[in-house]
């Protein structure tokens, strides 16, 4: 065993015990303090971003304050440190705090033919990658997914009997199928704390959204009740009704096709939680969804369709800030990731040139809010073997 294995694995060490402070609340308190604090972070808050400036040397045209660096590119070792290449086709992604005031970024691999599966970056607290390993292996198809507020990633397979895979963004653990969540189409999940439930989004052209409560509460998923929307009509505005899936396994019938009234969502993608409302994409109608976990309201955000400003296309990922603004990332379109704000702004904080035939996946900010992580799913190349890592930060003031 070299010196590397044997940092690492004290790094492991320590990680496992900040997992299990998450479960106890104690990491949360942290986390949750380090979103507060970030204070004039320059992800704290993206209403008055200027307008997008030339491409840099890595060919992203940023909005005014901000840089870009590569942190790993597929079939290469990052950061040149051995034991892990870089998967092809990074997906979903976020990031988690570390006991040295670091993070780990995870990162999906959309690959078929059980040739997915999930990679994470380490980094130091000066962002330097200090470590990369795999953490899900043997899967196919894993799209996005959502961390957990106890420190767990859990990794979506998106094909017609895909699984939900719970992993240690660490490495110490090893990953862990939740065949509880259900066997379909998986696109993403984000966790509702407070009604103590998980949300799961389907990617079929005329999909399900769907609802899953723990039969002994968080952070148990082993067992518990997997529910559809139905969508009913009342004064003009629309909720949701949720119906159990008699089948979630999906053994004869697919699970959509199980609940007769289930509401069918076009190609419904990325999800994510901010204050009480579950916000997620559908990429056959471009539309932005807002779902009030409280009063079980539904309603649009965005519709290209009818929307004053229709810069946002070909919706997918999303990840929310602090201040609320939601960030929708663009599989095709402009290759833009897409800001809408609280004050109903709708502006690009960043566009790729160059990669026309990739997609923008996996934005996750950092636990200080100071940066921003995302792929180029293809690359420059047009193919799974291209994708680029990125970093987005502050730039020095001059």
């Amino acid at each position: 065993m070299n010196w590397r294995q044997i940092k690492r694995r004290k790094f492991l060490g320590m990680g496992l015990t900040g997992m299990s402070l998450f479960v106890a609340g104690g990491l949360l308190r942290y986390q949750q303090a380090s979103a507060s604090e970030a204070g004039l972070a320059p992800f704290n808050s993206l209403n008055n971003l200027g307008a997008l400036l030339p491409p840099d040397e890595n060919g992203i045209m940023l909005a005014p304050g901000f840089k870009s660096r590569v942190v790993a590119r597929s079939g290469e070792a990052p950061a040149g440190l051995p034991g892990y290449t870089w998967h092809s086709a990074p997906d979903g992604g976020a990031c988690f705090a570390t006991d040295d005031g670091g993070w780990v970024y995870t990162s999906n691999s959309e690959m078929r033919s059980n040739a997915g599966g999930v990679g994470a970056l380490r980094f130091n607290a000066g962002a330097e990658v200090i470590d990369a390993y795999s953490i899900l292996r043997r899967t196919s198809i894993n799209c996005a997914g959502g961390p957990t507020p106890w420190g767990s990633w859990l990794s979506c397979e998106e094909f017609a009997r895909g699984q939900v895979y719970e992993c240690d963004p660490m490495g110490v653990k090893p990953a862990v199928v939740r065949p509880a969540l259900g066997s379909f189409r998986h696109e993403a999940v984000t966790v509702d704390t407070k009604n103590q439930c998980l949300y799961l989004t389907e990617d079929l052209p005329n999909g399900g959204f769907y609802r899953f409560r723990p039969a002994n509460g968080l952070p148990d998923l082993t067992q518990g009740t997997l529910e559809i929307a139905s969508v009913v009509q009342n004064q003009g505005q629309y909720f949701v009704l949720w119906r159990p899936v008699p089948d979630p396994l999906a053994k004869r019938t697919m699970t959509f096709r199980q609940v007769p009234d289930a509401f069918g969502f076009r190609g419904a993608e990325g999800i994510a939680l901010h204050d009480g409302k579950a916000y997620f994409t559908t990429k056959h109608d471009n539309r932005v969804w807002s779902y009030d976990t409280d009063s079980q309201l539904l309603e649009i955000v965005y519709d290209i369709a009818t929307s004053a400003n229709p810069i946002l296309s070909g919706v997918d990922n999303v990840v929310i800030t602090p201040a609320g603004d939601v960030l929708v990332a663009e599989d095709g379109g402009n290759m833009q990731l897409v800001v809408l704000t609280p004050a109903n702004k709708i502006i690009p904080i960043l566009q790729i040139m160059g990669q026309e035939r990739s997609e923008i996946t996996g934005p996750a900010f950092d636990p200080s809010y100071r940066r921003l992580y995302f792929s180029s799913q293809r690359g420059t190349l047009g193919r799974s073997e291209g994708g680029i890592t990125y970093e987005i930060s502050a730039q020095a003031a001059a």
